[in-house]
């Protein structure tokens, strides 16, 4: 079955950056939307990013800082983050939903669970 595996994450000082990579145990390309999740204690869970075969995605409070991206041949997604602040700490989790050519706007919050989640990585924002 599907297994991700979340890496890269770390301590970082606030403007620093960091690339986070998902690595899926199967081809993933033409099957499933992927999306980075991430999560604070006592937070709510964010969507972070998304991409599927039709589009990409950010929650506002990352755009123009985060970049995310796919290797179809290593069966990988990246997310880079750059001019990284305190409010990005958080455990990132990698999350696949079958259907890569349906737009990430249809991935709402009550299909979250139903998709296949990596262990996440946990990124640390401080000076």
């Amino acid at each position: 079955q599907l297994r991700l595996v979340e890496s890269g994450g770390g301590l970082v000082q606030p403007g620093g950056s960091l690339k986070l990579s998902c690595t899926a145990s199967e081809f993933i390309a033409d099957n499933y939307i992927i999306s980075w999740f991430r999560q604070a204690p006592g937070k709510e869970r964010v969507r972070v990013s998304c991409i599927s075969r039709i589009d990409s995605s950010y929650v506002g409070s990352v755009k123009g800082r985060f970049t995310i991206s796919r290797d179809d041949a290593q069966n990988m997604v990246y997310l880079q983050m750059n001019s990284l602040k305190s409010e990005d700490t958080a455990v990132y989790y990698c999350a696949a939903y079958p259907g890569a050519w349906f737009s990430c706007a249809a991935l709402g919050s009550e299909r979250w669970d139903t998709g296949y989640w990596g262990k996440g990585t946990l990124v640390t924002v401080s000076s």
